[in-house]
């Protein structure tokens, strides 16, 4: 194994394990080809991690699911699971990325789509269209027409498994036939010279994702074992309803890197797609998510306060965004280790981002804040993360040429209950 100490404190707790980088590995097999998404654990993790600490059998928690990475890795293992995310375009994907539905019937509802595209010449149908804050900004007349008669198709589908499919690959066709810049996670229109020649085929994109999700819906339903799996919408700093089992045995889960206002917009990646399949509070979700409201309240771990006070320092309001951010997490942390078992396994992949240059070690403060319930902690593995799965820069300022190094490393802390 290639390792490296990081904490010359606890040099044996935390280490860099070159193998956990995965630089080559698929990271699109079975169901988690469905849909693109930011910043998204990629599956090797989730499997090596199940591998080591699951039950089959079992119940797995994620309470920041997102698409639901290791969801579909705790069923292809043999886990039961449930997923928790506020964000109502993710649970749809992870819904469907899960589903064990019949794929004779997604292919025919599938066929029929195909048919009613092939049979639109030079005119398309008027279809409704549906309210979307500054629509035309966002998205060509053509474009708004065609996504206008794809989404009247879809809502006819009456198998709920086949439409939740549809919805999956249409929402990706929003994203990519909008003005949108497809290398930002925020909302930014592409620039004037390159709108001039920017003429996407809708169909023939929403074709493509159809073909390739249903290659990856075959292999998971071949692959996936009979377990049950729950997305639920529960903010996550909310009592999450425990399995049937009464406690999970095991959390695998990557919680934001911070509020979604300031480091990576989920909300903003989401609102399009959700406002075009009809999604509720599709504006709303970067407020809703953590550290998106303000508080008064301190996180009571210790180990961010000399990094919260030199924010301070810097720029106050910044402090208090990242302040309600751990305040959020840590109630959260709080409510997710009330449900587990009594030797459960947590497993949280987290990044130590740095705010006004100043680094914080959330990695520690998960640690702490699981060790006031009386969990260990048994090690923390640093991987690299290839720039492919996050950008290289971006621009914390907001502030054009401004730019400042993303987080290349994140880390996979687990602790076990004593």
């Amino acid at each position: 194994m290639l390792w490296q100490a990081i904490d010359v404190h606890r040099p044996t707790l935390k280490y860099q394990d070159r193998a956990w980088d995965f630089r080559t590995a698929d990271t699109k097999e079975f169901t988690h080809c469905f849909h693109a998404y930011p910043a998204m654990m990629i599956p090797q993790i989730a499997r090596e991690l199940l591998r080591r600490y699951g039950q089959k059998g079992g119940w797995l928690l994620d309470p920041y699911c997102g698409t639901g990475t290791s969801l579909v890795e705790a069923s292809l293992f043999g886990m039961h699971s449930v997923g928790c995310d506020i964000n109502p375009l993710v649970r749809l994907i992870a819904t469907s990325k899960l589903t064990s539905a019949s794929l004779p019937a997604v292919d025919h509802n599938v066929r029929k789509l195909h048919i009613a595209m092939s049979g639109v010449k030079r005119t398309v149908p008027t279809s409704t269209v549906p309210d979307i804050t500054n629509l035309t900004f966002w998205f060509a007349d053509g474009v708004i027409a065609r996504l206008a008669f794809l989404r009247s198709l879809i809502r006819s589908i009456k198998d709920s498994a086949s439409r939740n499919f549809t919805w999956v690959a249409f929402s990706e066709t929003v994203r990519e036939s909008s003005y949108t810049r497809k290398g930002e996670f925020k909302l930014y229109r592409l620039p004037p010279q390159r709108l001039k020649n920017f003429n996407p085929d809708v169909f023939a994109i929403f074709s493509k994702k159809l073909n390739r999700n249903r290659q990856g819906l075959a292999h998971y339903l071949a692959a996936r074992k009979e377990v049950k799996a729950n997305v639920v919408g529960l903010d996550s700093t909310q009592a999450i309803l425990p399995s049937s089992a009464n406690a999970y045995d095991l959390v695998i889960t990557s919680p934001p890197y911070g509020d979604s206002q300031t480091t990576v917009a989920y909300g903003q990646y989401s609102r399009l797609s959700a406002e075009w399949i009809g999604l509720p509070q599709a504006r709303k979700i970067d407020r809703l998510a953590m550290g998106g409201r303000r508080t008064t309240q301190q996180p009571h771990n210790s180990s961010l306060t000399p990094a919260i006070a030199q924010i301070a320092a810097i720029d106050a309001k910044r402090a208090e965004q990242v302040t309600a951010f751990y305040v959020d997490l840590e109630r959260s942390i709080d409510s997710v280790a009330t449900c587990l078992s009594p030797r459960a396994t947590v497993c949280y992949i987290v990044g130590n981002r740095r705010v006004k240059g100043i680094t914080l070690p959330t990695d520690e403060f998960v640690v702490s804040a699981f060790a006031t319930h009386g969990f260990a902690h048994k090690h923390t593995i640093v991987r690299s993360i290839p720039n492919k799965r996050m950008p290289a820069k971006n621009s914390p300022s907001n502030i054009v040429g401004n730019t400042a190094t993303t987080m290349h490393r994140e880390n996979i802390v687990v602790c076990q209950r004593e």
